[in-house]
Formats: structure tokens, sequence, C-alpha cells
């Protein structure tokens, strides 16, 4: 892990300087509506538009692709039966609900997270049209800074369920806040998986050990540079430092008399470019891709909304060897431009077809990257 810290080091100082980390682009300036820089052999095209607010993503077991738009209440569903890496057709899967975020399928359900809880639907006539709405869980907090909810089914046939904090940096009341919490299918049986995670969007379960991984997003007013943004292994009855530390249990300034909590509590696996804003994240596992990509972890940065120097807005690649992070890389780069973000990412799946699909929430759109040679 010591090395694994230096290299992170070595990272940031890439970054900063406005380097890539891994190496050169062959594919430079795609144009998608603006130009998206990628490695040698990738190519990038716009897979879906007018999306609303398009957030995030999940493939059916049919191998359709599902995404919410977040303000306009929608789920659509895109799918693409010629094959032609083009959708074709947006079909409302569901409407009129209040901030869907998230959608996981589990038997012959399809569970979205919605402002306070959790909705399940049917289709057990395969018209691609939401059936017999039913409320799974209710009655979840609302209000704050973070009120967005993330769901995802684990290996054990649990439900996961992420909830940001109401503040940048404050103790929670109530302690469903800033936590990762686990349900019954059924919605019963709700308890605190863990805690200490102030905005843990991205959710995504290794391939192989089953572990649940985690992006979670640092606080504010510290400067450009600190804290660092966290991918974290979630650990049951595991606290990960929020309010009290940050990064490798350094105390936060506010709660500098509560410095002992910190020994307590789980670092990061890997430490990302402060106030980048990592959402989305899904390993690798199909085969369109390289035999090298196999196993790595792709990130989406959304981008930085209060950094001086605005950073983020493109989509990394985490390698990992032996299961463990090993090197930090740029994938898809070229969403910021001169300062200022024309798209910004928010979620990476995995397609029936293998290629990577980002949305993107400001441009209302789904992209598909795929490898040629």
């Amino acid at each position: 892990m010591r090395v694994f810290k230096k290299f992170l080091a070595l990272a940031f100082y890439l970054l900063l300087s406005g380097l890539r980390s891994g190496g050169g682009f062959a594919q430079e300036g795609i144009d998608v509506g603006g130009k998206i820089n990628l490695p040698p052999g990738f190519e990038i095209q716009l897979f879906a538009s007018d999306l609303g607010m398009a957030r995030h993503m999940a493939v059916s077991p049919a191998g359709d692709l599902f995404v919410t738009d977040f303000t306009g209440g929608h789920v659509f569903v895109l799918p693409d039966k010629d094959g032609d890496g083009k959708a074709d057709q947006r079909i409302t899967f569901a409407e009129g609900l209040d901030s869907p975020h998230t959608v996981a399928f589990f038997e012959e359900g399809i569970y979205v997270s919605v402002l306070d809880g959790v909705v399940r639907f049917t289709d057990k006539d395969g018209d691609l049209k939401g059936e017999d709405k039913k409320v799974v869980i209710s009655g979840l907090p609302t209000g704050g800074r973070h009120y967005t909810k993330t769901i995802s089914f684990g290996p054990d046939g649990k439900l996961y369920l992420s909830i940001g904090s109401s503040c940048n940096v404050c103790e929670e009341k109530d302690p469903r806040l800033a936590a990762i919490l686990q349900y019954n299918v059924d919605g019963t049986g709700e308890k605190i998986f863990a805690r200490g995670l102030r905005n843990s969007v991205g959710l995504a379960w290794h391939p192989q050990t089953g572990e649940l991984w985690a992006a979670d997003n640092g606080r504010d007013h510290l400067g450009d540079n600190r804290p660092p943004e966290e991918i974290n292994i979630i650990k049951e009855g595991g606290h990960y430092g929020w309010p009290y530390c940050y990064g490798q249990q350094k105390p936060n300034p506010e709660f500098k008399h509560r410095a002992d909590i910190c020994k307590e509590t789980i670092p990061p696996t890997v430490e990302l470019q402060a106030h980048s804003a990592p959402l989305g994240l899904t390993f690798y596992t199909a085969k369109q891709f390289p035999e090298e990509y196999q196993g790595n972890l792709f990130v989406a940065f959304h981008g930085s909304f209060n950094r001086s120097v605005p950073t983020g807005y493109k989509v990394i690649r985490i390698k990992l060897v032996d299961r463990q992070p090993e090197k930090v890389e740029d994938f898809a780069t070229g969403w910021l431009v001169e300062g200022k973000a024309w798209g910004r990412p928010v979620d990476v799946v995995v397609g029936k077809d293998g290629a990577l699909y980002v949305s993107d929430d400001l441009r209302g759109v789904i992209y598909r990257i795929f490898y040629k040679g």
C-alpha cells in the first residue's frame, strides 16, 4: 500500500500540472458535440440524446439500457436491437417520479431510488413499460446538501442504499445520513451497514471478491487540493471518517477535539484528486476491450463546482493487479476546455456488447466508448 500511496502522490502532481498520468492519447478530438480524447484504438459515439438530466444507468437482464432523468421524473429505456451502437428509440418506462436517481434489477423487480425511498416495478409483458408500482422503502431523509439515493443489490440478495450528508461538515442527528443502509429485498430489516461516508453516490460490487466498492465525495472549504476524493471498500460496521477526519485519518479542523475517533476509522483504498466529484463506477469484465482492461475499475468524474482551477469532467481508469489498485490514469477526457465544461460525466456501465456507456447530465446524453483497434 505504501508503494501505491507514492504512486498517488505522483499522480496528483501530474494532474495538477495538467499532464496525464497514463500513456499518450492517439485518438484525440473525436467529436460528439465536443472533442473527446481516448487511448489508442478506442472510439466514442453518441448513443442517445434528449434524456433530460441523465443520471445513473443500469443494464437489464435482457441487455436493455435504463437511465434515470433526475429532474424530469422519468426512467427511460434505450434498446439497441440492431446493434449499431445507437439507441433505436427512447421508451418511457416510468414517469411522474420524485427525483429518480438509480435503477437496479432483482428477480422480476425493477427498483428505482426516489427522493424519500425506493419504488418497485414489474414488466411482465416485456413492453418496457413499468407496471405494478409498489413503494418498497419510504420515509428516508430528503433535505440538505446531498439528497440523492443510490441503490444496488449485493451478491447476498440484500438491497444496499447510500444516502449522503445533509451538510458539508457536521454531526448528523439522523444516523441514516452519510451512510450505507442494508435492507431485505422487500424493504424490511433496515440497518446501518457502514457510516462516515459523506456522499457515496457510486456503488459497485467487485466481480471476484463480492466486496462493495464506493466512490465518496470529500468535504469543501479546505482549499483546492484537500481533502482527496475517495474510493472505499465497504466493510460491515465500518466507519470511514466523516465528519471527524478525511483521507489517511487526518482530523478535520472543526473536530480536532475528536481526533481520537480517527484512529478507529477505515482509510480509503484509493485517494483521488480533490473536488473532482467521482460518481458512478464499474468494474470491466467484458471482452470487447483489450485484455489489459479486464477487472479494471472505471470512474466518472462529474467535476468541481468551487475549485479555483476546475478539475474532473472526465472518466478515469484504476488498474487493478491481483485485485489491488496499482495505477490511476485518465481514460476519456475533453469535457473541460479552457476552464469551462461542455459536459459532465455521471455514470459508467458496461453494456451487453462490452462497450462502456457514459451518461452526461449537463447535455442529457449517453456516450458509447468501444475498442476498434
